[in-house]
């Protein structure tokens, strides 16, 4: 579903009648029809994507756990791709459906261990229908998991979390938090919870300013997310450029107009770095094994050229990485000591073949919801 929605927003717009959205087409429509095959080579093809743009860990929200299949061939998808990975387990649609109680099976099953390349979160949303969040959240606990779920903005979410403030703790991992009200963002922080922001898509797709200035006054330590490719690449240069843009971009303009004396501290770049590595790893609960070049750390490792055109010469090693670089620029890839990517090209898959299985499941998806593919509107 790449650049599906290059031009959609989150919800729908009376003022923009006839366009896609993400609620209604991808959530509403595309994914109700994905079959175990399609969520596999989405996440094998998706997860060697990141690995080639040097994203060795993700925290995978899939949300097309139609039934045990779909879940297990998520699993499969990962494994193959032989990154780091945080499997969510989130809510889906159909008659065949087991969420959340698949749970259980899925832990025991595939994640007995938390010492391996592959581990699990719960996912917690607060706006499943007919599901108390409370029950997931409990659930979690009861399976010594981490909790993740969606924070966007508007009165009824934030009313929602507002009466969930007793039960924050710090296994949960709020994504975008816009718009909260500072009864949420103090508990949050009390309790050691995590934030993670999506600046490019929060920008993009009206899920309201993303709050990287909220965060940085709470004393708080955000990652970065690359949330939907249907809208925006998901390298993780772009969510590095986009955050440190945006938070001088108001902090700058907050300087012209009130005073420098009444500006926030600028963002720096080795900051925003710190963003994209070490703060993700503590918000997966995995900054024991990766997140730093550190003794006695597993092996995640990526290394950039520094020589080529867009970069030489090197002046400095944070804002290259920051300011200047894009994919092409990262030359090697290594998890956990085994090299996924070599001088510039991924190893051990054959990327035509799998871009084949990739194009052959896009077709069948308009096909199955009678969309035509929007190439050139």
């Amino acid at each position: 579903m790449r650049s599906f929605l290059p031009n959609g927003i989150l919800f729908h717009d009376p003022t923009r009648e006839g366009e896609p959205t993400y609620e209604s087409d991808i959530l509403g429509k595309f994914s109700k029809v994905y079959r175990p095959e399609d969520v596999h080579i989405a996440q094998l093809f998706g997860g060697l994507s990141q690995l080639d743009a040097g994203v060795t860990t993700v925290l995978d929200v899939s949300q097309v756990h139609h039934s045990p299949r779909h879940s297990e061939a998520l699993i499969d998808g990962l494994r193959e791709a032989g990154r780091r990975a945080v499997f969510g387990y989130f809510e889906a649609y159909g008659d065949k459906v087991d969420y959340p109680k698949d749970a259980r099976r899925l832990r025991e099953t595939f994640f007995a261990s938390d010492d391996q390349l592959l581990t699990m979160l719960m996912g917690g949303e607060v706006y499943v229908p007919g599901v108390d969040p409370l029950l997931l959240w409990n659930m979690a606990k009861e399976l010594d998991l981490p909790i993740g779920l969606h924070v966007v903005g508007g009165p009824i979410i934030r009313e929602i979390m507002e009466k969930l403030i007793p039960h924050y703790t710090d296994k949960h991992l709020f994504i975008h938090m816009t718009e909260m009200s500072d009864a949420v963002w103090d508990r949050a922080s009390e309790t050691g919870a995590h934030v993670s922001l999506s600046v490019p898509i929060e920008m993009q797709m009206r899920h309201g300013m993303p709050p990287i200035q909220k965060a940085i006054d709470m004393g708080m330590n955000p990652s970065l997310s690359s949330d939907v490719e249907v809208t925006m690449t998901a390298d993780f240069f772009t969510q590095m450029r986009s955050t440190i843009t945006l938070q001088r971009a108001l902090a700058n303009q907050r300087a012209l107009d009130a005073g420098m004396e009444k500006a926030p501290a600028l963002l720096d770049a080795r900051k925003v770095l710190e963003f994209a590595t070490i703060n993700g790893a503590k918000g997966l609960k995995l900054d024991h094994k990766t997140g730093s070049l550190t003794p006695g750390k597993e092996a995640d490792i990526i290394i950039l050229d520094a020589t080529a055109l867009n970069v030489a010469p090197l002046n400095n090693a944070a804002g290259a990485v920051v300011t200047l670089m894009e994919r092409s620029n990262v030359e090697t890839v290594l998890v956990a000591g085994h090299i996924r990517k070599w001088k510039g090209t991924l190893i051990g898959h054959d990327i035509a073949a799998l871009r084949d299985r990739i194009t052959a499941s896009r077709d069948y998806l308009f096909e199955a919801t009678k969309t035509a593919i929007p190439l050139y509107r």
